[in-house]
């Protein structure tokens, strides 16, 4: 029988969960560096040493990338499980429901060092905090994602759920970036003077908010109800293997995983752009994503209309290039005859409309490509696509946050940011290698109505 029309009601709800574990991640994101490694001016310890292994990889680079190296094994076990599930309220839902607790968990202990000095024993700490993070992450991400595909019908529904999926997005990564002005709060109003406990208690707080939306598309959605899919009968490695013969699929999962290895070094740098290179205070960061997204909700009814118009590809591919201008602009901050102010602003409000575009876009062309592939084999492997994509996002957050970590040793203080503005010419490189692989990426349209050419 086929599943009934999500209503709108239930569309909110499933981009609910996406507000939660965006907000997870992008704490991760934003704030490790920060934490561990903090500039000179932010009045907080350094946790971890600046040591470098073989000569070129500091600490904090080799501890994100041990974080991942589980998850990388983990997300196809737990796609592969999902698409195979036969539970009795759906392949996706069950997974979610149990994977929040331990995200939440290990999200909060990750800033919680064992000792408050610098030391490496913070470091081990800090690698087995974050694997268990990543882990309890991907065990809710994967389905969750899978499910996007499955409550759909059409190509508008597809990019209409996105597009509800990407404010939740945005507003995770509003609420991270506001780590330190909640901190502030809590100084204030709870009488604490240690900036680093401030801090923890403001993490926890979010973490655990985090966790209660995660769970309003578990209790909300009927998965039976709503979702068309049926369980795989592909082992692990073949499914894996099915997944990547698809010749479309390996064009946007090198531009996607370039993509978010970039826009993990601007995440990760926000705070230090601004306390080094513009000498403002980091309570800006805030409201600089705020600004960013506020104004990316304009482009929204924009960015749907020219995909029905135009396509996908050409707004993807625009983004990308005006991506790569913006890193380039960043070298160059608090050397232009500008205010400082002026200059963070002007690039904040220049990344909105890629903020949108690159938002919304990816994950519809992603579930046209899963559905396609459904339709063409007769196997449901939504998750392992999404798997696969989630793996090579992750590892592109994990390696953004390591290359920006591992350019902090060229500078990183006030009159030392030399490493600082390196991040700007490797974002830019690598929104360049984007556009060369997804320019590849085949998509064509009919006279009535917009196609993927999968093959």
């Amino acid at each position: 029988m086929p599943a009934n029309k999500l209503p709108l009601s239930k569309q909110l709800a499933y981009a609910c969960g996406m507000i939660g574990w965006s907000i997870m991640t992008n704490i991760i994101i934003v704030m490790l560096p920060y934490f561990y490694l903090p500039p000179n001016n932010a009045g907080l310890t350094p946790l971890v040493p600046q040591l470098l292994l073989f000569g070129l990889f500091n600490i904090m680079s080799v501890i994100t990338a041990s974080g991942r190296l589980v998850d990388a094994f983990f997300d196809p076990f737990i796609a592969s499980l999902s698409d195979k599930s036969e539970n009795r309220r759906g392949r996706r839902i069950p997974f979610m429901k149990w994977a929040v607790l331990p995200a939440v968990l290990f999200c909060g202990l990750t800033f919680c060092p064992v000792l408050k000095v610098e030391s490496v024993h913070n470091a081990y700490w800090l690698t087995f905090t974050l694997m268990c993070f990543f882990m309890g992450a991907t065990a809710y991400i994967i389905p969750y994602n899978a499910l996007l595909p499955e409550l759909t019908h059409t190509g508008r529904e597809r990019v209409k759920l996105s597009s509800l999926q990407q404010v939740g997005f945005v507003i995770g990564i509003i609420l991270s970036a506001m780590v330190n002005n909640f901190a502030d709060w809590v100084e204030h109003f709870a009488g604490i003077t240690n900036r680093e406990t401030a801090v923890q208690y403001t993490i926890w707080g979010l973490a655990v908010f985090a966790g209660l939306v995660m769970l309003i598309p578990v209790f909300a959605i009927d998965e039976k109800q709503y979702a068309n899919g049926h369980p795989s009968h592909l082992s692990l490695f073949p499914a894996i293997q099915k997944t990547f013969q698809n010749r479309n699929f390996k064009y946007y999962l090198i531009s996607d995983f370039s993509f978010y290895m970039a826009l993990s070094i601007i995440s990760s740098g926000l705070l230090f752009f601004l306390k080094s290179l513009l000498n403002l205070p980091e309570s800006m960061g805030g409201e600089l994503m705020a600004t960013m997204v506020l104004v990316s909700l304009l482009f929204y009814p924009l960015v749907n209309y020219l995909s029905q118009k135009i396509g996908k590809k050409p707004i993807v591919l625009f983004s990308f290039g005006l991506l790569s201008l913006i890193f380039v602009a960043i070298f160059f901050l608090g050397k232009l005859p500008l205010t400082p102010q002026v200059q963070i602003y002007t690039l904040v409000i220049s990344a909105s409309f890629p903020l949108a575009s690159l938002g919304i876009l990816p994950n519809a062309i992603l579930a046209e490509i899963a559905q396609h592939e459904a339709k063409r084999t007769g196997e449901n492997r939504e998750g392992m696509f999404f798997a696969v994509k989630y793996l090579f996002v992750k590892l592109g957050q994990t390696l953004g946050i390591a290359l920006f970590a591992f350019l902090t040793i060229y500078g990183k203080d006030p009159g030392n940011d030399y490493g600082l503005r390196l991040n700007g010419i490797c974002g830019c490189v690598l929104c360049l290698l984007a556009i060369v692989f997804f320019s590849r990426f085949r998509e064509w349209r009919g006279s009535t109505r917009k196609k993927v050419n999968l093959h």
